[in-house]
């Protein structure tokens, strides 16, 4: 529970920061960007997250590496969570961010589980199909799901909706009995 609190904390402070700047899509694309960076070099974030390396040591790296690259928001942000010892809670972090973001634009994020990934059409159509039928702008993320013959279920919102095939087929046997 203290780790979310802490993560809500800095999620909600950054956030704020950004809004007061009118950066709030710059910040949210560099969190990204250093998610991706601390996904394919884990290695990093053991490196700015080591109790045994000093702050300014690990700070010095972080500006050498990315000075110009992030906003001068964003890495003095960095050097916060190395100064008070919490760059292993980042991914959280990013995702209050992300949350806040999402419910500032009125964005609901949602799953589509398909038997096969989907095209970028297909997933824009299912976002505009759900969006209506929630009365909200739905932004789903797809995930495939070996055990659907067909079809697709949607979860956003705190709903499902199941259009997948097996589904179907249940609803055909009951209307037969």
């Amino acid at each position: 529970m203290a780790e979310l609190a802490v993560a809500r904390t800095y999620g909600s402070a950054l956030f704020e920061a950004a809004r007061d700047l009118d950066k709030i899509e710059l910040i949210k694309n560099e969190i990204a960007e250093m998610l991706e960076i601390f996904r394919s070099n884990p290695e990093f974030m053991l490196f700015l997250s080591a109790p045994s390396i000093s702050h300014d040591e690990k700070k010095a790296v972080l500006h050498d590496l990315f000075e110009g690259q992030f906003s001068r928001e964003f890495l003095n942000f960095m050097d916060i969570l190395i100064e008070k010892g919490r760059m292993r809670r980042f991914e959280k972090i990013a995702s209050v961010y992300t949350e806040l973001v999402n419910t500032e634009e009125g964005i609901t994020v949602g799953i589509i589980y398909s038997a096969v990934p989907l095209d970028s059409d297909r997933l824009e159509r299912f976002e505009k199909e759900t969006g209506k039928l929630l009365r909200k702008n739905v932004r789903l993320e797809n995930e495939v799901d070996k055990s659907l013959i067909g079809g697709v279920k949607i979860f956003a919102d705190g709903k499902m909706i199941d259009a997948s095939l097996r589904a179907r087929v249940s609803a055909l046997m009951d209307t037969i009995k």
